[in-house]
């Protein structure tokens, strides 16, 4: 097996519980979308992100209301929207600073990225949510700051994640051949995508049942069961 020199991970049902994202985060940031919008929507950033949801959905003139029924329904649809996941992230950082909720991570996650880190290993995020969201997520685990873990992020302002192309940017902004590079997730769309960019990849399937008989790509049931 070639060396690995840097592994990049997805977040959702890898390093993390689906649920907490789909139970905790989104219908918070739901709930306060409409209000957020309503009392932010003047300042630059927040201009930018709904002007870019207007432009993804063809939209050439719109209400605010109209931005935000948009933007609700696909909270719903659980759309992979780089402006939609830049709001949310907005309006999630008041939860975590105030204490309403920590960021779930599986238990062995946080002992295995301080090992990894120790065997000189480089870490990376790859994942639908901002760049701002991430940080936020591991800043405020249930296991404590695990941003000193990083040396970078990335959303996909880079690409999408079922796409090769995202990956080979990911491997040139790190300065790593792909090939030296470990992708971890439990979608094996992106893994495909990642593998078809030179990427040695790695499958999370944390539920036994889940796992088929003939996986498509190495996987494992933990952190712990890897060995980069």
């Amino acid at each position: 097996m070639t060396t690995i020199r840097a592994i990049v991970t997805d977040i959702e049902g890898t390093t993390s519980s689906i649920d907490f994202v789909r139970d905790v985060l989104f219908p918070y940031a739901r709930k306060r979308l409409p209000a957020f919008i309503e009392t932010h929507a003047d300042t630059p950033e927040v201009q930018h992100w709904l002007h870019e949801a207007a432009k993804e959905a063809g939209i050439i003139e719109a209400s605010r209301q109209e931005v935000i029924e948009l933007l609700l329904g696909w909270i719903d649809q659980d759309r992979k929207s780089t402006a939609l996941k830049a709001l949310q992230g907005m309006i999630w950082k008041e939860g975590y600073e105030t204490g309403e909720y920590r960021a779930h991570v599986y238990p062995e996650v946080s002992a295995r990225l301080h090992a990894w880190r120790a065997d000189g290993l480089h870490l990376y995020v790859y994942s639908s949510g901002s760049v701002p969201a991430q940080k936020l997520f591991f800043r405020h685990s249930d296991a404590g700051d695990l941003t000193p873990m990083f040396a970078g992020y990335f959303d996909t302002e880079t690409g999408p994640k079922r796409e090769s192309a995202s990956y080979a940017k990911i491997a040139e902004a790190i300065g790593e051949r792909p090939e030296h590079i470990l992708f971890l997730s439990d979608i094996v769309d992106e893994l495909d995508a990642a593998r078809a960019a030179g990427m040695q990849t790695g499958w999370l399937l944390r539920a036994p049942q889940a796992r088929p008989a003939e996986p498509r790509h190495r996987a494992y049931t933990d952190f712990d069961a890897i060995e980069p």
